[in-house]
């Protein structure tokens, strides 16, 4: 049959990024506390087009995500990248996956179990050199108080739910779970799926005796990452969803002037 991908086009205009997009696949990632964890990634994944051909050959993405489904990690991306190019003689490959990742998480006082749920991302290029870039970022809920307003107040001070998120450039591997301790111990408090009365009481109090601004948290974070010699680069926003404004309040650091593709 007739491979029109292949024919010759004559516009002499090379194409950066093409491929596909929000493709649900179901995955295997690695688990600190259970080996693995089974989930549902939405992926992306691109290969630059020279300018000579007509299109890309789309089914070989599938075809080549579909041999690494039993453990997509970090260890792997290099492997996928580097199939990536060759089977569609790319010079650069690029892969992008989100994820759901479950922690069962106790809470502080009854200890009673839950599953908290993280969004995660690993974003994965190769370039015509073959050097590969990881990043990996977690997006973690978090609470926080705010220290003027508890200043400020007679009683009380107002508090909300808000969303860390943190990129990583590393040398060696990192645990999905540590990235997310190392956000969570920047809060004003952890959020939990589960908590009874004596547990209320807790995160309540924990909270207001702990206030942070985004300002604080992302420093902290940012601080924290800057003193971990594993840790390349890093990019840490911090965003309150504000319970008495109608604006969330929001801030982000990084660790140099290289911007990542995706924030």
């Amino acid at each position: 049959m007739k491979d029109i991908q292949n024919q010759r086009d004559y516009r002499n205009m090379p194409i950066n990024k093409v491929g596909i997009k929000n493709l649900r696949y179901p995955i295997t990632v690695l688990d600190r506390r259970n080996g693995f964890q089974h989930t549902v990634a939405s992926i992306n994944m691109y290969v630059d087009l020279p300018h000579k051909y007509k299109g890309t050959h789309m089914s070989r993405f599938v075809e080549m995500l579909h041999t690494f489904r039993f453990e997509l990690s970090l260890k792997k991306f290099s492997a996928i990248l580097d199939q990536m190019k060759k089977h569609l003689n790319a010079a650069s490959a690029h892969i992008e996956v989100i994820f759901p990742y479950f922690i069962e998480k106790r809470s502080p006082v009854s200890n009673s179990p839950g599953l908290m749920d993280y969004t995660c991302r690993i974003i994965g290029s190769s370039n015509a050199d073959g050097k590969v870039d990881l990043i990996s970022e977690v997006i973690v809920p978090i609470s926080s108080v705010c220290p003027c307003s508890k200043e400020i107040s007679d009683a009380g001070a107002h508090n909300q739910r808000g969303e860390v998120r943190m990129r990583t450039r590393f040398k060696k591997f990192i645990w999905i779970e540590d990235m997310i301790d190392l956000v969570e111990s920047a809060a004003s408090c952890e959020v939990y799926s589960v908590l009874k009365r004596i547990d209320e009481k807790h995160v309540t109090e924990k909270a207001f005796s702990n206030p942070k601004f985004v300002e604080d948290i992302v420093r902290d974070i940012a601080n924290k990452l800057k003193n971990d010699k594993n840790i390349t680069w890093f990019a840490v926003s911090a965003e309150n969803f504000e319970s008495i404004h109608n604006h969330n309040a929001y801030a982000y650091i990084t660790s140099g002037s290289e911007e990542e593709f995706y924030l």
